[in-house]
């Protein structure tokens, strides 16, 4: 699940700092619609990144549930480097320059001042890994709209990489992945 509105997306500039600013009060109620839209799924982990806007939207869910939030570094955002407080308008150019490489291929193509493809994908790819370790049977994980979008179109069977262009995930919007990091 991507995280809810944050002050960082209502400003339009990008921030990747961790652990990042607060959820807004949209932020606030995207987040309770969403817990209760997706509680029915009776998820029995739920995890966040580090960054502060995952874990205030997975609260309401873990109020919902009663289960804890684990925290795990691996969901955090991909870092802007030389990128960070620029305008968000301008991203497809700019800081997801590298990333549609990575899409393509090159996953050792940078984003200038941050991490490649490969860095970005073994760090999810851990964080994947601890959820899938955990013994939850329907674990939901609470993220970030790019590195979610990357790392499943980096991981799938079925990837439309045009999708990071043309339908973004919005705010609490989310994506099923079906499978384990064993068979795939």
């Amino acid at each position: 699940v991507r995280h809810a509105q944050s002050a960082g997306n209502a400003s339009g500039l990008i921030d990747t700092s961790t652990p990042g600013p607060d959820l807004t009060d949209l932020g606030r109620q995207q987040a309770a619609a969403s817990a209760a839209r997706l509680e029915g799924n009776h998820y029995d982990g739920i995890f966040a990144s580090t960054m502060i806007r995952t874990q205030q939207t997975a609260q309401p869910m873990s109020e919902a549930l009663q289960e804890p939030i684990t925290v795990l570094p691996g969901l955090r955002e991909l870092e802007a480097g030389q990128y960070e407080g620029q305008p968000e308008a301008g991203v497809a150019d700019t800081y997801f320059a590298a990333p549609q490489q990575w899409l393509s291929g090159d996953r050792t193509a940078r984003i200038p001042g941050s991490l490649d493809g490969n860095e970005f994908d073994a760090r999810f790819d851990e964080a994947v890994q601890q959820i899938y370790d955990s013994g939850d049977d329907e674990p939901v994980a609470y993220s970030h709209g790019g590195a979610i979008m990357l790392w499943v179109m980096m991981n799938v069977r079925n990837p439309d990489p045009g999708l990071l262009r043309s339908h973004p995930l919005d705010n609490t919007d989310y994506v099923v992945v079906t499978g384990n990091p064993t068979d795939g």
